[in-house]
């Protein structure tokens, strides 16, 4: 693309910052917008500065229109005024993950669902570097694709963990895998209809080839029009079926069929707990088989791969109570998976920003597996109201520590407190990692009982 084209930037975060480093980088003109004051971000200006890039705080001017192509940040909806009246203008929309895959000469396994992606994507990365190839995880997780992507040659690998929103205005991305492990109701704040909000993730194989592999969630009927839709090979993986192409479990054991059939291992074996977990393994040993890694190191992955922080991550034994933390559980898909991966009695902690969740599907799971629940955030009356005659509710408010408190005196030794909230953390916390590192943290200061504290 000739550096005479000029390029204004929506959102000055790390994406935002990394696809304007590439480009200032090349001698392109670049202009960053950012609708937050400066002082939320301080470190942006000096990193503007120092590449060269123009940009603006407080808010969008009409100086993001006098630019050749908008790109677009992740948070960034299509829907706000400025982007409107670019495209009234006919300006080129696109977004980083665009302008990044444009540039970068590795095959790239491109992972996308609305639950599993962070885990499926590291694990996969985890795979293909103990197999020895030099490997770059970015994207939603990791650094930004636009950090690697002049960095990663013919020879390496890069994996990309790819939210929907990063899917929206992809023009002639094309991944040598592309990958969907699930599609169910969320971000629907951002999306009009759950059918929009599938539309995007199933751009992820939109310019794929025949030459080019579609692993997808074969026990997902959310998915089952998805290898219709696409002219790359599509292989699925299943925890119900054995499949004629792709991955499944038969007699406990994980079968791969993908390149004639074999039997990979037990799933005892695989590191990672929970039948959700099973899927995101078949799936990264699909995506890594792809790619041409042996068994050997596909196997050696997945029995080694400790996991991914705040996702039923252990953070503690307490008095016979085992502590765990959920808190990338943002949907009640999510939470779902996590209920049915113990057999222990759980208080569960959960709420926080609400995404219009309909909680009926975990309502069962609850009655089965929680004997109480402590509720944080704006949307704990919703929740009491929907888990009322189902399970026992107490309030923390806005407090984490309270909440830990609450669930501690609610909890009996062989007892699980999980932190696995169903909801967005921007009520109380900055992300869902800061929500989950307070947890812990609070957690952790906990004195044992009979213990004396100073």
């Amino acid at each position: 693309m000739p550096t005479e084209t000029t390029y204004s930037i929506l959102g000055a975060a790390r994406s935002g910052l990394a696809v304007a480093a590439l480009l200032c980088r090349e001698g392109a003109r670049v202009f960053v917008s950012d609708s937050k004051p400066a002082q939320a971000n301080p470190t942006a200006i000096p990193r503007l500065e120092a590449m060269g890039a123009a940009y603006e705080f407080g808010g969008h001017t009409e100086k993001v229109l006098l630019a050749d192509v908008l790109v677009l940040s992740p948070g960034v909806p299509d829907t706000i005024p400025i982007v409107r009246q670019a495209a009234e203008r006919g300006m080129r929309i696109t977004n980083e993950i665009e302008i990044a895959a444009s540039r970068c000469r590795a095959p790239i396994i491109a992972i996308t669902g609305t639950n599993g992606k962070t885990t499926t994507t590291e694990l996969a990365g985890f795979i293909l570097r103990g197999s020895g190839r030099n490997t770059f995880v970015a994207g939603n997780v990791g650094l930004p694709f636009s950090e690697i992507a002049l960095m990663a040659d013919e020879q390496s690998v890069v994996v990309l963990e790819l939210s929907s929103f990063q899917l929206e205005h992809i023009q002639t991305f094309r991944p040598r895998v592309a990958m969907i492990l699930n599609v169910t109701p969320d971000h629907l704040d951002r999306y009009p209809n759950f059918e929009a909000y599938v539309r995007a993730k199933f751009r992820i194989t939109m310019n794929q080839t025949p030459a080019d592999t579609l692993i997808y969630n074969a026990d997902d009927h959310n998915l089952s029009s998805l290898p219709a839709n696409s002219i790359a090979r599509a292989i699925g993986f299943s925890l119900t079926q054995a499949l004629p192409d792709g991955a499944f479990v038969r007699d406990g054991k994980m079968i791969l069929r993908a390149n004639g059939e074999q039997e990979l291992m037990h799933t005892d074996d695989i590191q990672i707990r929970g039948p959700h977990n099973l899927y995101n393994a078949m799936a990264a040993a699909l995506a890594a088989q792809s790619i041409g890694v042996g068994l050997d190191a596909i196997r050696d992955g997945l029995k080694n791969f400790p996991g991914v922080p705040h996702r039923l991550e252990p953070v503690r034994q307490l008095d016979g109570v085992r502590y765990v933390n959920d808190s990338k559980a943002t949907n009640v898909d999510s939470v779902w998976y996590a209920l049915q991966s113990f057999a222990e009695p759980i208080v569960l902690i959960a709420g926080g920003k609400g995404k219009q969740n309909d909680y009926a599907p975990i309502l069962p799971l609850l009655r089965k597996h929680v004997k109480a629940v402590v509720l944080i955030g704006d949307e704990a009356a919703t929740m009491e109201s929907a888990f009322a005659g189902h399970v026992p509710t107490v309030r923390a408010g806005h407090s984490m520590e309270l909440a830990v408190e609450q669930a501690r005196s609610l909890a009996i030794p062989g007892d699980v407190v999980l932190l696995s909230p169903a909801c967005a953390s921007f009520d109380m916390f900055n992300n869902f990692e800061h929500r989950g590192e307070v947890f812990k943290t609070l957690v952790n200061q906990l004195v044992p009982a009979g213990e004396a504290v100073n």
